[in-house]
């Protein structure tokens, strides 16, 4: 497992009260900083002293850059004494392993050995122009394939609610990260629920945004169309500040909305909305149902929709035959990148058929997937012209435990992963937003959520409702046991992790 340590961290304990007192709320450490109430050193310290005891337990981290880290809060705490205000300056974030950071190798989940690359990522490149801390990358399955996050190449990323369970996947370490308060909020890529679920299995606001609304670059664009950047946080004002911090395009984007103000959206209580309430499935041809425990609990969060005063109906989009056309954009995907790793057969062989299948999807297949895009926009985006927001589950089930596809082959992981997250693809295609917010726990205490889903460019509207919901059911406040914001060591987990 290829993590760096950090030497540097000072054995000396940094002022705990104050760097713990807002050590799982971004707009928290922004305010602290900005009052000189906390040093972005302390920060970070007491962020990197977390890190290093909740690796063993969680491996949440592919990186920790301590070093690298400490230095530029030193750098962030000069031009906070200089009079210096930006929005993130000082704060300690992480950002997943898809991500450049400059000085550091991207190994996307993978086996094998990766120089460091010469410059940030758009995405990471804009954070720091915030002023943000990277303190480390988070890890991810290779290449970002699977709903857990697991791999021969750092082992298993476990859940702080039960590390006997997954955080999802691909953005399982963002998640873990987060959720642990390790860290305030993270930047993680959706390709197929990659945000959304890891955030409903560990109790998070997780923002898939606008397809081009965070920069992919280097890449004009991620799986021909279907990864976008985003963020996972404990609350939605959290996450709207990340998402502001992060957006905006690079000259080479292939994908480039208008912009929007995610944090002007959530101060404004949304008008009374007409919501579809979804349990429908898009066709896959695998089996797949939904538990039971996961409809009581969107259920009662569409109750609660509608004691907010807002129209709930049940109404599903026409999905049509989507699934046709989202296997060759996936799998053209995993060729492109397999093809640049210098140890390509270190690789799982699932990712191998993976491979083999986008050679054969690579031509005519990706063309007529891509021309397809309009025409399902237009049906699926119907729903819209009565509806102004789609409530779906968002997974099928509860967090999947530890290994639970391990040791399957391609086939069989495919349909293990249809049936536990059947509910977020849909909308990589049509490259539109979508925001996860929890909805509860199952009765094991494992956490579960719902994605709030709209047309193209809604991320204000969806923050917006999100906010409202937040306001009114205080899910920030609950935390795993042991891993909150108070907790100054983690928590010794069972010997079969419960």
């Amino acid at each position: 497992m290829s993590v760096t340590t950090g030497s540097a961290v000072s054995s000396a304990s940094p002022d705990s009260s104050a760097s713990s007192q807002v050590c799982g709320d971004l707009q928290g450490m922004v305010k602290a900083l900005a009052e000189g109430r906390v040093s972005a050193r302390q920060l970070t310290e007491r962020t990197l002293e977390r890190i290093a005891a909740a690796q063993p337990r969680l491996n949440a981290f592919r990186i920790v850059r301590a070093e690298a880290a400490l230095a530029e809060a030193d750098a962030a705490d000069r031009r906070l004494a200089a009079g210096e205000r930006l929005p993130l300056l000082g704060v300690p974030l992480a950002v997943k392993d898809d991500m450049d950071v400059a000085g550091e190798p991207t190994a996307f989940g993978c086996a094998g050995t990766f120089p460091p690359k010469a410059a940030d990522s758009e995405a990471v490149r804009r954070l720091r122009a915030a002023g943000a801390v990277i303190v480390g990358k988070t890890q991810t399955p290779e290449l970002g394939q699977w709903p857990c996050t697991e791999g021969t190449a750092f082992g298993a990323t476990r859940n702080p609610w039960n590390p006997a369970h997954t955080p999802g996947g691909s953005s399982g370490g963002s998640a873990a990260a987060v959720a642990a308060g390790l860290v305030p909020a993270a930047l993680g890529s959706d390709g197929a629920g990659s945000i959304r679920i890891p955030a409903a299995w560990t109790h998070l606001v997780g923002v898939k945004p606008q397809r081009g609304r965070i920069s992919t670059w280097p890449e004009p664009e991620a799986f021909h169309g279907l990864t976008v950047n985003g963020v996972l946080a404990r609350t939605v004002a959290d996450a709207a500040l990340l998402l502001d911090a992060a957006s905006g395009p690079a000259p080479g984007d292939l994908h480039r909305p208008a912009p929007v103000s995610a944090l002007e959206a959530i101060r404004r209580t949304p008008r009374r909305l007409r919501i579809a309430l979804s349990f429908g499935m898009a066709f896959t041809a695998t089996p797949k149902s939904l538990d039971p425990e996961v409809r009581s609990a969107v259920e009662r969060l569409a109750a609660h929709l509608e004691s907010l005063g807002h129209e709930v109906v049940p109404e599903d989009p026409r999905y049509g035959q989507m699934g046709l056309t989202f296997v060759p954009r996936a799998t053209a995907g995993v060729l492109e990148l397999a093809s640049r790793l210098a140890d390509p057969e270190l690789l799982d062989p699932r990712t191998h058929e993976a491979v083999r299948l986008g050679r054969v999807l690579s031509g005519r297949p990706l063309q007529a997937s891509r021309r397809a895009e309009a025409g399902l926009q237009r049906r699926v985006g119907e729903v819209f012209t009565r509806f102004d927001v789609v409530l779906t589950p968002t997974t099928a089930t509860g967090p999947l435990r530890i290994g639970a596809l391990a040791g399957l082959g391609a086939m069989a992981t495919d349909r293990a992963m249809i049936a536990a997250c059947p509910y977020t693809w849909t909308w990589n295609v049509l490259g539109w937003p979508g925001v996860n917010v929890p909805t509860g726990f199952t009765r094991t205490g494992l956490p579960l959520g719902a994605q709030l889903l709209g047309p193209e460019s809604s991320e204000p509207l969806l923050l917006s409702l999100a906010a409202q919901l937040e306001a009114s059911g205080a899910w920030e406040q609950q935390w795993p046991a042991g891993w909150g914001a108070e907790a100054q060591e983690p928590p010794q987990a069972s010997e079969d992790g419960v």
